[in-house]
C-alpha cells in the first residue's frame, strides 16, 4: 500500500529577476507532520523559475520517501498550479523544461495540484526565504540551521480549522464504528546492555553493545508476557544488536520471524556516545544546552538531532501502518524512537521527550485508526519484569 503525501512548495526572487531561492516540505496528510524539507539558493532567477524549482524539489523529496506514493501538491503560485494541471498553456521557453522535469518525477496520474492562499503556505515560504538569506551570506541552506522547526502534528494538521478540531476527538469516545480495527504497535524497548545501568549515551553511532545477562533475562520475561497475551502477529526490530537479540528472543517464543527496519534505530549521539550526562555537561556544555533547548540541535561531532530522528521514525511509522493495517505488530526499538512515536500520537511538543520515563524492556502501545487518529494505550509497563 503506497503512501499519500502533501507537498507544499514555494519560490521567491528578490528583484525578479534577482537573488532567488525555493523551499518545499513533504507532509503526512493524516497528521500534518513534516516528513522532509528541501530548500536551496539558486542565484539570479525569476519568481516563476524559483517556484518551479521548489515544486521539483518537493516532488523529489516525496519520491525519496516512497517512489510509489500519490502526491497532492499545494502552492500559492496560480501559474504553476494551472500550468501543471494542464489548464493553462506554458508559453515561456524557460518554464517548459522545468514543467517537463516536474512531470517526470511521478506519473502525472499520481499527482494533483491545488492553489492555496499565501498565508496557508507559510512553511514553504519560510524555507524559501531562509535559502535566500543563506545565499546572501554566501552559504547554502541546511536543515540543521532552519528555523522552520518540526512542529507538533496537531499544530500542522492539514485542512480547515474544523477538520483539525475533529481529528482531536478522542478515539475511545467518539470514533465512527466503521473505522475497523486499528494497526496497533506494541513498543518494546530492548533489554539492558552494560551501558544501561550506568546511564551512558548509547545510540547508533557507538559500539553497538550486546545484551548483558540482565538484559537477556529481561528479554525472556518480555517474551513470556507477550506470548501470554497472544495478540502479536509480526515482529519488527531496529538493526542494532541489542534490539535484534531482544526481538529474536520474543519471536522465537511466538513462532515468528524478525523483520528489520532501519528507521527504528536509536539516535546517533556523535561524540557523546558512551559518555554520561555529567561527562557531556563537563566537556560540551554549550552543545548540551543547545540540544536540550531545540529539537533541531544535534549532539557534538556530527550527531543526529531529534527533528531528524522524528522524520525517519514518522516515515517508518507510516510504512508499517500501511503494511500492518488492522493487525498488531511488535516493534523492538530504543528510547528515542518509542518516545517519538508516543509524542507524535499525542501531538505533544518535542520537549515532551525529556518528560517521559522509559525503562529497559518496558512495554508501551499505540493504536492507529483509519481516519488518522492515534490512541496511546500503554506507556512504560514493567509489570512483567517484577
Amino acid at each position: 500500500m503506497a503512501n499519500r503525501f502533501i507537498v507544499e512548495a514555494d519560490g521567491g526572487s528578490r528583484g525578479n529577476p534577482g537573488p532567488a531561492g525555493y523551499g518545499a516540505v513533504v507532509l503526512d496528510p493524516a497528521t500534518g507532520e513534516a516528513l522532509a524539507e528541501a530548500a536551496e539558493y539558486i542565484g539570479t532567477a525569476t519568481n516563476n523559475v524559483a517556484e518551479y524549482k521548489g515544486l521539483i524539489a518537493g516532488l523529489r523529496a516525496a519520491k525519496e520517501l516512497d517512489p510509489e506514493a500519490t502526491v497532492a501538491v499545494r502552492m500559492d503560485s496560480k501559474l504553476v498550479v494551472e500550468q501543471m494541471s494542464g489548464r493553462w498553456k506554458i508559453k515561456h521557453p524557460d518554464m517548459r523544461p522545468l514543467a517537463a522535469e516536474a512531470s517526470a518525477v511521478f506519473p502525472p496520474s499520481r499527482v494533483t495540484y491545488e492553489w492555496i492562499p499565501r498565508e496557508k503556505n507559510k512553511h514553504a515560504d519560510r524555507l524559501a526565504n531562509e535559502a535566500m538569506d543563506a545565499g546572501k551570506a554566501g552559504k547554502q541552506w541546511s536543515a540543521e540551521a532552519s528555523s522552520a522547526a518540526l512542529e507538533a502534528p496537531a499544530a500542522r494538521t492539514a485542512g480547515s480549522p474544523d477538520e483539525a478540531e475533529a481529528k482531536s476527538v478522542p478515539v475511545g469516545w467518539a470514533a465512527p464504528a466503521d473505522l475497523g480495527p486499528p494497526a496497533t504497535f506494541v513498543l518494546l524497548r530492548h533489554g539492558e546492555t552494560a551501558l544501561t545501568p550506568q546511564k551512558r549515551f548509547s545510540g547508533s553511532g557507538g559500539d553497538d553493545p550486546e545484551l548483558s545477562a540482565a538484559g537477556r533475562r529481561q528479554a525472556d520475561a518480555a517474551a513470556t508476557a507477550l506470548a501470554a497475551r497472544g495478540t502479536v502477529e509480526a515482529v519488527v526490530s531496529s538493526p542494532l544488536r541489542r534490539c535484534r537479540q531482544t526481538a529474536e528472543t520474543v519471536a522465537a517464543r511466538l513462532g515468528l520471524d524478525v523483520r528489520i527496519d532501519d528507521g527504528l534505530r536509536e539516535t546517533d549521539f556523535g561524540a557523546w556516545e558512551g559518555l554520561t550526562f555529567a561527562e557531556v555537561r563537563e566537556r560540551h556544555p554549550d552543545d548540551l544546552d543547545a540540544w536540550l533547548g531545540s529539537a533541531k540541535a544535534a549532539p557534538t561531532g556530527g550527531g543526529e538531532s531529534f527533528a531528524a530522528v522524528a522524520r525517519r521514525v514518522a516515515l517508518s511509522r507510516d510504512k508499517l501502518i500501511a503494511r500492518y493495517a488492522g493487525r498488531t505488530v511488535l516493534l523492538v526499538t530504543h528510547v528515542t524512537p518509542i518516545k517519538t512515536l508516543v509524542r507524535l500520537a499525542l501531538g505533544a511538543p518535542p520537549e515532551s521527550l525529556f518528560r517521559m520515563e522509559l525503562s529497559a524492556a518496558s512495554l508501551s502501545a499505540v493504536a492507529y485508526y483509519g481516519d488518522g487518529n492515534a490512541s496511546v494505550r500503554l506507556l512504560n509497563d514493567t509489570g512483567h519484569l517484577r
